[in-house]
């Protein structure tokens, strides 16, 4: 009798021993797949924050990390993709930003004391605020492409006898701000000049550099140290020769002495203030002009 009811007790025992197992089984059954989800949706989570500043980064470095490759305008040619700037290992496109067409290398850092060598076909560049100190005739000797030109801000010092020339669709060229004594000849088809803020004298500028710039518009020269107003083409509308050393002007400075019927119908801008000249003692200077220069008369 004993027996029979030892067996019974244990058959009762391990019957609920499985039921409390069947229970916790089923439990966990359910909660399994919301702890999955959770650790999925939190992985993905984390995936897509690194997905996002992985490519945040290949975008400041001018490529896109999802496509694979660099931007339309980063040339194919191995060689010059993996060009270097003077005393850096950073291609171009690391160092600046590179749109289509158009080159920014604005306040660099580390500092940039060279023209970086350029993608092909580049038409636009600024480099502006940098410390490039001077331009070699060979920075751009194959960019043939550009347009225009802003090196405002540097300190460049020299430019190399024949730097902008092969520059044949050159319009824009601004050196604003440098430490230039004297100015290379600049191309043809140049429309707008700014050499604004640099320590230029008479000395350093030759007689025709602007004369043989048939579509020269706009000409910036002031804060600098020039003597005498350069010869002029035609074709100018504006020009800043203010805060100079211009002592005397004459009958040919903007007009023809000989010809009192000639006429300079572009030009509507001539400022030379803050000069030493006495604009009024040379009223026959002027007799070509639409409108009087900006500057002292008295």
């Amino acid at each position: 009798m004993i027996a029979q009811r030892a067996l019974l007790f244990s058959f009762i025992c391990a019957s609920c021993a499985l039921c409390s197992t069947a229970r916790q089984f089923s439990r966990d059954s359910q909660h399994r797949p919301v702890i999955a989800n959770l650790q999925d949706s939190l992985t993905d989570e984390v995936h897509t924050e690194s997905k996002k500043a992985k490519r945040e980064v290949a975008l400041s470095a001018g490529y896109d990390a999802d496509a694979g490759s660099p931007p339309a305008d980063t040339p194919d040619d191995s060689d010059d993709s993996l060009a270097t700037a003077e005393g850096s290992e950073l291609p171009t496109c690391l160092l600046c930003v590179c749109l289509t067409g158009s080159v920014y290398c604005e306040e660099v850092v580390p500092d940039m004391t060279a023209v970086p060598p350029l993608p092909k076909e580049t038409a636009y560049l600024y480099a502006r605020y940098n410390k490039i100190k001077k331009i070699k005739a060979k920075d751009f000797a194959d960019v043939v492409t550009l347009k225009r030109i802003d090196l405002t801000g540097n300190i460049i010092s020299e430019i190399e006898d024949g730097a902008f020339l092969k520059l044949t669709l050159l319009e824009e060229l601004t050196l604003a701000e440098n430490n230039l004594v004297k100015l290379p000849m600049l191309p043809a088809k140049l429309r707008s000049f700014n050499a604004n803020h640099n320590q230029l004298r008479t000395s350093g500028v030759k007689a025709n550099i602007f004369q043989k710039l048939t579509q020269l518009t706009y000409l910036y020269l002031a804060n600098n140290e020039l003597e005498a107003v350069p010869p002029l083409p035609e074709s100018l509308r504006t020009v800043h020769l203010q805060n100079n050393n211009i002592a005397a002007v004459s009958d040919e400075t903007f007009c023809k002495g000989n010809n009192t019927y000639y006429i300079r119908p572009n030009i509507n801008e001539i400022r030379m203030e803050g000069n030493p000249v006495i604009l009024g003692k040379y009223p026959n200077s002027f007799t070509c002009l639409s409108s009087l220069p900006i500057g002292q008369y008295s």
